[in-house]
Parts: structure tokens; sequence; C-alpha cells
């Protein structure tokens, strides 16, 4: 009468069931193993404890091969191939299910006045360096300050009166007359107003009911002062005296 084939590979890959949990799981055992090491391992797997498991072994094509009884047995000297399933009988009386249920799940949860004390948090990171909602007002204001006195500066050298191009991404350029410098309600910092040669603006000089200057319609606009270039820019003849 034979025994038992004892493998010769050191390690084989299985798949883990149990009654406890709807889905298997594939892991890597040593062959050199006593199925009560294998159970111990498997507790950490199924959540079943060892000393309430009985193990059966399936076949590749999910056959039932033999129950798995003896303790003191080596795995290997089970015929575990490759793509076998042990599965795990659970004799504890937990129902299956009962540990895939997260709601159950005792949350650790910490109060704000506590997290705020803490200085491992992510809260605290962003306060040390200044980041996110943290960031420092006075640098944001500062930056805000700097960014209105440049555009004063730059208004100051554009007189109303002035020719001038607007020089914007993406458009063409476009020729004009200075009919407007300083701040304005509808947006923040400084503002040029020109009336353009062609009605290839957007209003009339006016801005949510507020005149700023007076042109026809679709001849004004507004624009930032880093756009505009003053200098002897005559108005282009387009021919719109000519008779037919």
């Amino acid at each position: 009468m034979s025994g038992p084939v004892v493998h010769s590979a050191p390690m084989v890959t299985v798949l883990i069931s149990s009654t406890l949990n709807s889905y298997s799981s594939e892991k890597r055992f040593n062959r050199g193993l006593t199925l009560a090491e294998l159970k111990c391992k498997l507790e950490l797997v199924v959540g079943t404890p060892a000393s309430c498991m009985d193990l059966e072994l399936y076949s590749l094509d999910n056959k039932l091969i033999m129950r798995m009884d003896s303790d003191d047995s080596l795995l290997g000297s089970y015929p575990v191939d490759d793509g076998c399933r042990i599965h795990v009988i659970d004799k504890s009386g937990s129902r299956i299910g009962e540990y895939e249920d997260v709601s159950k799940v005792e949350k650790y949860e910490i109060s704000n006045d506590a997290y705020e004390q803490r200085s491992d948090s992510v809260r605290s990171f962003l306060k040390r360096n200044k980041m996110g909602q943290f960031k420092d007002e006075s640098l944001a204001k500062s930056d805000l300050e700097q960014k209105l006195a440049v555009d004063k500066s730059l208004s100051e050298t554009i007189a109303v009166g002035a020719r001038c191009e607007i020089h914007t991404a993406g458009q063409p350029t476009k020729r004009g007359t200075v009919m407007y410098s300083g701040l304005v309600d509808f947006k923040p910092g400084y503002w040029i107003g020109v009336r353009y040669d062609e009605p290839l603006g957007k209003n009339d000089g006016s801005v949510n009911g507020k005149q700023y200057f007076q042109c026809p319609s679709k001849y004004g606009a507004f624009v930032k002062p880093q756009f505009v270039t003053v200098g002897d820019f005559p108005e282009e003849d387009y021919g719109l005296d000519d008779e037919m």
C-alpha cells in the first residue's frame, strides 16, 4: 500500500476559501509547513481561529480530493498542486460574511480640539509650511499690493488722448485712442479704457451702467496696462469714405 505523495517543489500556490467568506484569495505556502502551522497562517486570511478549523482539499477542476485532518502532517505530504483550493470549514459558530461587513468595525474618532493639538497631523504640516488654507494672509496681501502698485505705475505712463496699440495673446493688434486710465468698479486693479478705430470692442465706454468714457457701441474696451503700447499710431484708412 503506497503512502502520500511528497512533492519536491518547496512552495505551492493555492486558493483559500472558507465557510465565513464569499470570496477566495490566492496564497503561497511552503510545503514544509505542518497543517497546524498552516492553520495559524490561515487564521489571518479567513478570520477563523486555528483551533476551530477543518480543512478540505479540492482539485484544479474543483472536485473534493480529501480532508486534511492530521495537524502533524506536512502540507507537502498531501497531493497539493499549484491552483488547488484549500477550503476552511469554520466550527466556531460565526456566520458567513461576518468579517466582511465593515460597518460593524469600530472606527477611531478624534475630536477637533484633540486633532488641533497633534503635531504629526496633516493640518499641523500645512500650518508649519503656511500652505493651503493656512497660507500667510500677510504674504497674500503683500502680493496683491505689489501687483496693484505695478498696474498703477504702468497706467500713469499712459495718458488719456494718446494713440495706442493693443497687443493681447491670440488676437490681432488693434489700434485706438486712450480714453480712460485708472481704477474701475467692475474689476480690481487699474485699467485702460480704449476707443478702437474699428468696431472691435465690447462696449460704448460703459460697464454695468457706469459710463467711463464716450464712444460708439462696440468701439470701446478695457484692457490691462501691460497690453497697451503708446506711440505715433495714425488711424489707418479703411476706405470707408470712398465712392463706389
